[in-house]
């Protein structure tokens, strides 16, 4: 079967490899459909991925069908269509004994610590799959697991219906925050660089927009938050200086979350931390939220139609990545697509 390999950074090869066997572990054989690429996916191209150990078989963002299940397989039978869990926990650690097994002491995530879905089969366990509404194409499903870190960050956030939230970065991350933010609370603030990306965050439900390449970030904050600052502040930007200036632009009592892994250092004074007593938390991957978001789907509380803005076969990979590196302004989510078995 075919699979992208990153052999090491900007070394992006399409593969030949064995297809992978059910076992009563990993019971569920799942044919891949569709795949998204996400920021950290580019990271571990570009080779600016912390965590990540080479060579890799990228790709956590999974949509596929059932091909085949073992005898102990219970709720899953060939022909449904699936999104696969990217974590992989222990379930005995001090993490997964409080129930935050996605920051597990061994954790594993599929695409970075063990081989992901950028592959046309991949064998998973049962607890691992979850099914798919059948009104979602499998391009859109896609974008459940990006909801899924939205919906975990805007819980570590503590998001209520008296937060004034600062969105920094509308990509397929931010744009997935104000989607899951949005039903929490209303004063909500997305800044990023690019005028229809901004049109498109006030369409979709941002009261106010700040373009960084025009304005200041800080001083538009506090002009739209009348002079405190914003209460949450969520970096899904990632950039060198996103985070201090989040810092700047929170009011006191705030919560800044921190969602990236990168390897980027910052220069940041204690006092903008001390003297407004933030509080900083990181949101990793997410904990048991596949089920909430599926939930939402069916529910017509979360609509994620229209996020995948390009798609490209698995073969065109290098392509795809280079696409994202031009910084097209209509790039939203790009997926990668697999052929039907002949």
């Amino acid at each position: 079967m075919k699979a992208v390999q990153i052999i090491s950074p900007k070394d992006l090869r399409i593969i030949e490899t064995k297809k992978p066997s059910t076992t009563p572990c990993n019971n569920v054989l799942v044919r891949m459909t569709a795949a998204g690429i996400c920021g950290s996916d580019g990271t571990i191209y570009h080779g600016t991925n912390a965590i990540v150990t080479y060579p890799r078989i990228i790709g956590h963002e999974m949509v596929g069908m059932v091909e085949k299940t073992e005898m102990n397989v219970k709720g899953l039978k060939p022909g449904d269509r699936v999104i696969i869990n990217q974590v992989v926990n222990c379930g005995h650690c001090y993490p997964c004994r409080i129930g935050r097994g996605n920051v597990c002491d061994h954790l594993q995530v599929r695409g970075i610590h063990i081989d992901g879905g950028f592959r046309e089969y991949i064998a998973v366990p049962e607890k691992d799959c979850y099914l798919l509404p059948d009104s979602l194409p499998d391009t859109d499903a896609v974008m459940i697991e990006p909801a899924t870190i939205a919906i975990q960050a805007c819980a570590r956030a503590r998001l209520t219906g008296d937060d004034m939230l600062l969105i920094l970065g509308y990509g397929a991350l931010g744009s997935s925050v104000l989607r899951v933010a949005r039903l929490l609370c209303d004063h909500i603030i997305v800044a990023c660089r690019t005028d229809e990306k901004l049109e498109n965050a006030r369409q979709s439900g941002a009261r106010h927009t700040i373009n960084v390449r025009k304005e200041d970030l800080v001083e538009k904050v506090l002009e739209y938050t009348k002079g405190h600052g914003a209460t949450v502040s969520i970096d899904a930007a990632n950039t060198e200086d996103s985070l201090p200036t989040l810092l700047r632009a929170t009011g006191n009592a705030g919560r800044v979350m921190v969602m990236g892994l990168t390897s980027n250092h910052f220069q940041i004074s204690p006092s903008l931390i001390t003297a407004k007593e933030l509080d900083i938390r990181g949101s990793r991957l997410q904990n048991h939220m596949f089920g909430k978001a599926i939930d939402m789907v069916r529910e017509g509380k979360l609509d994620l139609k229209g996020s995948v803005s390009h798609t490209f076969p698995l073969t065109k990979a290098r392509e795809a990545f280079d696409f994202i590196d031009s910084h097209d302004p209509s790039i939203r989510k790009v997926v990668l697509t697999f052929d039907a078995p002949q």
